[in-house]
């Protein structure tokens, strides 16, 4: 992490260090919070940090410091996603936290032995790195973030909503998924005038699925793509839920089993191209909707000895031209029991999604966090 990108599938540990920066702000920290529109979030990150930084010398942990006039203090950090998933980002900046505290022994170290359940191998191809895996899932636009709020009240009402004799007690992930998906797609009918089959992913970790479990500690990309392909006749709620649940349990033990030992890389690649390849649809018959969740992974509990967060964010990076297009992060509200969910779309379907009636039913958009607190 104190090292340099070397190339697509190395890091050069040089020890030249992790890029840090300080910066300070004349106003205070509340002044910010009591704003609606979350795109300043973006200013709080180290500058020139982007998503998909993969430049030979580039820095692996990016990190800036802001200082309020208050006191405040906000923590912004970009890490390279070529050693970082989510879980992966939460451990190294939790165990830092507990290091500063210097209450180390509550927080695990990094774990480095992902190489033992997953060998590395000679003829790793090019065209397998992570982010050529996931190409077939990025689309390039001018696209636009929004931040939609659902709250302990909405999420159970979903819940009663969709619950099904297929799926009895759906998850807050499932539900919430599956009204974006539905108002999504209601989106992209009304801007092309069709309705097409809908391909439906969400990033699943591997850590707590195999047997035995990988330390939770673990870092790199611990990581599978849960694929639903959806038909234009099927976008009931009920429906949505049960394709993402069925496809999310297809990534069992005997899967990940079959990914461990000098054959997996390749068992892995087999899976990817798969869904790859049912997201090119031949005359663009399909559209694509793209989930990442990082709820339940203890972020609200890391505490470098001021106090716990007052709010976590997803930094959006508004009206710029980065392959996140038709991507939602999803991510744990203050109080544990919500979802915050950061949407990237195209600005002309943004629009839209805006004014569907039935996703200002359950979601409050951009919401300021200090109301959330409060609430």
């Amino acid at each position: 992490m104190a090292g340099r990108i070397k190339d697509h599938l190395s890091i050069d540990c040089n020890d030249e260090g992790a890029y840090y920066v300080e910066a300070r702000v004349n106003h205070p920290l509340r002044e910010f919070l009591n704003h609606t529109d979350s795109s300043y979030v973006s200013q709080l990150l180290p500058a020139g940090a982007t998503w998909t930084a993969t430049t030979a010398g580039g820095y692996i942990a990016m990190i800036q410091v802001t200082t309020f006039a208050c006191g405040g203090i906000s923590l912004g950090a970009f890490l390279s996603h070529i050693i970082f998933d989510g879980p992966a980002a939460t451990t190294f900046i939790s165990s830092w936290a507990a290091l500063t505290r210097k209450c180390g022994e509550e927080a695990g170290s990094p774990n480095f032995d992902a190489s033992f359940v997953f060998p590395q191998s000679v003829a790793y191809p090019r065209e397998a790195t992570l982010s050529a895996l996931f190409s077939p899932f990025l689309k390039k636009g001018i696209c636009r973030s929004m931040r939609i709020v659902f709250d302990a009240l909405a999420i159970d009402l979903l819940k009663v909503k969709t619950a099904s004799s297929s799926v009895r007690d759906p998850t807050r992930v499932e539900v919430v998924s599956a009204l974006l998906c539905k108002c999504i797609m209601a989106t992209f009918k009304a801007k092309s005038g069709i309705q097409k089959s809908t391909l439906i992913t969400h990033a699943v970790n591997l850590r707590q699925r195999a047997v035995p479990q990988f330390s939770k500690h673990s870092m790199g990309n611990f990581l599978c793509m849960a694929a639903a392909l959806v038909r234009a006749n099927k976008t009931g709620l009920d429906n949505l839920v049960c394709h993402l649940r069925k496809a999310i349990r297809k990534i069992d033990i005997d899967l990940i089993t079959a990914l461990q030992g000098d054959g997996g890389w390749l068992k892995y690649c087999e899976c990817i191209k798969e869904i790859g390849k049912a997201s090119h649809g031949t005359n663009d018959k399909i559209d694509l909707i793209v989930f990442s969740s990082w709820c339940n992974m203890g972020v609200y509990e890391i505490d470098f000895g001021w106090g716990k967060p007052t709010w976590v964010a997803c930094a959006p990076k508004t009206k710029s031209k980065i392959e996140m297009v038709n991507m939602i992060f999803l991510m744990d509200s203050k109080m544990g029991n919500g979802i915050e969910a950061w949407v990237y779309l195209e600005e002309q379907h943004m629009a839209m999604l805006e004014q569907n009636q039935e996703l200002l039913a359950f979601g409050i958009l951009e919401q300021s966090p200090l109301n959330l607190i409060v609430s």
